[in-house]
């Protein structure tokens, strides 16, 4: 059996130098992650939390906007307006009110003001707080928590707030972000535009860029997943080819033509594969999945997961051998780009505005490249892997060091 590749741990420490001496008031032994309800964004908040050595001593809150009828045309308002309107218009046509439902009912609703109270409440004892947001719906919760508590948290934001960037401890974004102050982009914005269009301003020093999304699969993970899915995923015919497939967005629109274009590039490709596996997200739209389960179901290379049982997604990062990946999700092609194994993408051309960007950084820095269906799975090549969970997480421990804080991993008492 040929040995699995995984990404090498990282040979800088996320950890400072032990320049305490153990007391509370600059131990950081707990975290808040602060999420709205979609994996992309809380998951980036795991991963940061993994990456600091805090994975079980965090809680979980979410900001939650109303949904179902017509808040989804709503979600350009902010989260307190849209969440008063839906209350008004519920009263008005005597609807009864979205509360204590769906299975994300047990996890609290974040309060700001709660959140801030118990950190302050609880410093002298349990030392402070480490507070870690993503998503726009997040930013007024995670700014005013910094605002109420200002010398008992250390907040960051991950992914570009847009103004104001001072209200955090640190944020973290990825360098497409900025994409509208390069050359390109101002070329493309009408100059009446210009100044609504953010960021206006360069990163400053409370900034920490990365080329993708932070996220959960660090070598320690796939290292356990790989075991876990020992048994259905390693004795498999080699190469192992897993093909992700995400869902059309607006910076990225595709329908039912790519998929066909992808599942005649996988027929044509399939002589150089063991076997194949294809997975969809939850973005992915049905007319898109169902047309390649026709293609491939009954194909003896291929197995298509159907959501049914437990997921295989970081057993499919541990097993493969290389990857194709439609272009519209940052989070799978910066999970695929941190194990070091080839990555193709689909779709690129596709990609409009930051995303474009991005998809150019990628291929720039020969982390991807793009599908073709002339490839032959068997070859590969060599690319430095993202590294971004554990740069933003060495990044944190130095902004908490200035501080005279530091992240201590060791239970308390010990």
């Amino acid at each position: 059996m040929r040995p699995i590749r995984l990404p090498e741990p990282s040979n800088g420490s996320s950890r400072v130098p032990e320049i305490f001496d153990g007391g509370v008031y600059g131990a950081i032994r707990r975290a808040v992650v602060i999420g709205n309800g979609f994996p992309g964004a809380e998951n980036q908040c795991l991963g940061l939390v993994r990456a600091l050595g805090l994975s079980g001593r965090h809680s979980l809150y979410r900001v939650m906007r109303p949904r179902g009828g017509i808040n989804k045309w709503l979600h350009w308002l902010p989260v307190s307006v849209h969440k008063k309107l839906d209350i008004f218009i519920r009263q008005i046509f005597g609807m009864p009110s979205l509360t204590k439902k769906s299975g994300l009912s047990h996890v609290l609703e974040a309060d700001a003001k709660q959140i801030a109270k118990v950190a302050r409440e609880t410093f002298d004892k349990d030392g402070p707080l480490l507070v870690i947001a993503s998503g726009r719906d997040t930013i007024s919760v995670a700014s005013s928590i910094k605002r109420f508590a200002p010398e008992n948290v250390f907040v960051v934001q991950i992914q570009h707030p847009r103004s104001r960037l001072d209200r955090f401890d640190l944020v973290v974004a990825p360098r497409h972000d900025y994409y509208s102050l390069t050359p390109q982009a101002r070329q493309q914005i009408p100059w009446l535009l210009r100044r609504w269009i953010t960021p206006c301003e360069p990163p400053g020093e409370n900034v920490v860029l990365t080329v993708g999304a932070l996220h959960q699969a660090d070598f320690a993970a796939l290292r356990c997943a790989a075991s876990t899915w020992h048994d259905e995923l390693a004795y498999l015919p080699k190469p192992l080819l897993v093909v992700n497939i995400g869902g059309p967005s607006s910076n990225c629109h595709y329908g039912v033509d790519l998929a066909k274009q992808l599942a005649t590039m996988l027929q044509n490709i399939m002589w150089s594969c063991g076997s194949v596996r294809i997975s969809f997200s939850r973005r992915t739209p049905e007319k898109i999945s169902k047309l390649l389960v026709e293609e491939f179901s009954t194909h003896p290379k291929v197995f298509i997961w159907d959501g049914e049982g437990p997921n295989p997604h970081l057993g499919h990062l541990a097993w493969a051998d290389a990857f194709v990946i439609t272009a519209d999700s940052v989070s799978m092609l910066s999970e695929a780009c941190s194990t070091g194994k080839p990555v193709y993408v689909i779709g690129a051309d596709r990609c409009t505005w930051k995303f474009a960007d991005f998809q150019k950084s990628l291929a720039e820095q020969g982390v991807v490249r793009p599908f073709t269906g002339k490839e032959v799975i068997s070859d590969s090549w060599s690319y430095s892997p993202l590294n971004d969970t554990a740069d933003a997480a060495n990044r944190v421990n130095s902004a908490l060091a200035a501080r005279g804080w530091r992240i201590n991993t060791t239970t308390k008492g010990t």
